[in-house]
């Protein structure tokens, strides 16, 4: 498993990194805050450990950016140890866990293995939404138990309006917090969600994904579009 820390006291990270590390654990470490997102954006990592004051940009932000862009690796975050306004602050950016500092590394690799343990649960679990059963583990989808095969960007979608059931997607946030891309086409979401719709609701009585005119896209159980 990899693990990005972000910590900008050099004799800290240094320390925390070859603790992981003898701990099996690979790690990638960042000093500077911009540079520890940038970190996180470009490959997979099994959790993130961040502190929350650094240079050029601070924990919290780089925490809210993450989870804004549907980012749901586990964080634990590093705070002072008489800042509950921190913590709080952590924990409602999206954060999973906090530990005050100065901490033994025991405790923290204990946090961390727990963190780990939460994030494989979630992983398996399955979305059910009238006879739409998802499984976030395996990937697979089934609708009134017929297996419906999807492209890796089709079952992105999918799974971001499943799990925002009820709640609209704007085109901008499906294409630019779901499929991070910023630069494709402006109908390309149009386009998945015709291709989808396919898939999921033709020739079912009940459609479940639905368009919300001026707005973007919902998927919920009464038929109808919005």
């Amino acid at each position: 498993m990899r693990i990005l820390l972000i910590e900008d006291e050099a004799a800290l990270s240094a320390g925390i990194k070859r603790g992981l590390e003898e701990e099996h654990y690979e790690v990638d470490a960042a000093l500077d805050g911009r540079e520890g997102l940038e970190m996180a954006r470009s490959r997979r990592y099994s959790a993130i450990v961040l502190d929350v004051m650094l240079p050029s940009m601070d924990g919290w932000t780089i925490c809210q950016e993450l989870r804004e862009s549907r980012d749901s690796t586990p964080i634990l975050m590093l705070t002072a140890r008489d800042a509950v306004d921190d913590r709080v602050r952590g924990l409602e950016m999206g954060a999973d866990d906090y530990l005050p500092k100065p901490f033994d590394f025991s405790e923290m690799l204990a946090r961390i293995r727990s963190l780990l343990r939460r994030d494989k649960i979630h992983k398996e679990r399955v979305i059910t939404i009238a006879d739409l059963r998802m499984d976030t583990g395996a990937r697979t989808v089934t609708r009134g138990g017929r297996p419906i095969t999807l492209t890796e960007r089709e079952y992105t979608l999918l799974e971001a309006l499943a799990t925002h059931e009820g709640r609209v997607l704007s085109r901008e946030a499906i294409q630019e917090r779901v499929w991070l891309d910023e630069d494709s086409y402006s109908n390309t979401v149009d386009v998945h969600i015709g291709l989808l719709r396919k898939k999921i609701d033709q020739d079912q009585t009940v459609k479940l994904i639905h368009t919300v005119r001026g707005m973007g896209y919902t998927l919920r159980r009464e038929s109808g579009d919005a």
